[in-house]
């Protein structure tokens, strides 16, 4: 039987909503590498998924985010994401607090290909041989940015790469939900693992002073990861993977102005080459996935 063809509002509902969430991580990433030496990270978060998780239940409760009857296999599924989404947490900011805000987003730019091969391989979408070297030429770009083996290279880029294996799994996982489980109580779940995880892990350090600044940037960043969160758990659930990933480089864009404005920081030649290969890599993904909707209207996944 063949699949529904996606309509074209869904397409363009997505890359919106795809687009919005990577505007807010990213000036989420920003409001919290100034806050690194200032607050330790594990209470840094902690303090984060406080304000996040009041906010995000008062929403899903004035939804009726709690009415809706989970069945055991979607509440399987919304652990394991808060699982991956804790995990990216650590993996991530761990990484951005060490290195530039630009190269850390670069590396986080393989997220398009490795969901898109991901989803090949275990949601069986179907990806033709162009897209399949598209993503051998991206995976070379990505090389290009973390330079394994070099000078260059630190602990913190593998730090970066784990939080796009985690990145993957969740986007993937969400993929795979019941359409009938709520947005905010996704999002709920995963803020709630965010908090009670690194509460607990902050009791393995020395809580710092939070100075006035500081509560104003986390409170800052709790509005924007609110927004992300739910921008990137409504992307997953319209349109096609393989259409939607590529939206995720505007990030990159607000990462070096960002970057820059902030902190002074701009990659080298190198870095923003393996960047811009990647992001080609995506982009003729994109195109592949337009041509193919074109002129095969209902069965343009499986070429």
């Amino acid at each position: 039987m063949a699949d529904t063809p996606t309509p074209l509002k869904d397409y363009l509902l997505a890359a919106g909503f795809m687009t919005a969430s990577m505007a807010a991580f990213t000036f989420n990433d920003t409001l919290m590498k100034m806050m690194a030496g200032d607050v330790p990270l594990y209470q840094l978060l902690f303090l984060r998924g406080v304000m996040t998780t009041l906010v995000v239940a008062a929403i899903a409760w004035r939804m009726g985010a709690f009415l809706t009857r989970i069945t055991r296999r979607d509440a399987g599924l919304l652990a394991l994401r808060s699982l991956t989404d804790t995990a990216t947490a650590f993996f991530f900011l761990t990484a951005l607090f060490n290195m530039p805000l630009a190269n850390v987003t670069a590396i986080m730019q393989a997220l398009p290909l490795t969901i898109t091969l991901a989803a090949w391989a275990v949601l069986g979408e179907p990806v033709g041989w162009r897209r399949f070297t598209a993503i051998a030429v991206g995976l070379v770009g990505v090389l290009l940015i973390i330079r394994p083996g070099t000078a260059d290279f630190t602990l913190y880029s593998l730090y970066g790469l784990a939080a796009v294996a985690c990145v993957t799994a969740r986007d993937l996982i969400t993929r795979s939900m019941s359409r009938t489980v709520p947005t905010m109580l996704i999002v709920l779940t995963n803020s709630v693992a965010v908090m009670v995880v690194f509460g607990a892990l902050s009791l393995t350090e020395d809580w710092q002073v939070t100075s006035d600044r500081s509560w104003g940037l986390i409170t800052a960043a709790s509005v924007l990861i609110i927004g992300a969160y739910l921008f990137a758990t409504l992307v997953m659930r319209v349109g096609d993977i393989a259409f939607v990933a590529p939206f995720r480089y505007t990030g990159l864009l607000w990462a070096l102005i960002l970057g820059y404005a902030v902190f002074g920081d701009w990659p080298t030649p190198i870095t923003l080459l393996g960047a811009a290969i990647v992001v080609s890599s995506g982009l003729f993904m994109l195109w592949r996935e337009t041509q193919l909707a074109r002129a095969h209207p209902s069965s343009h996944k499986a070429s």
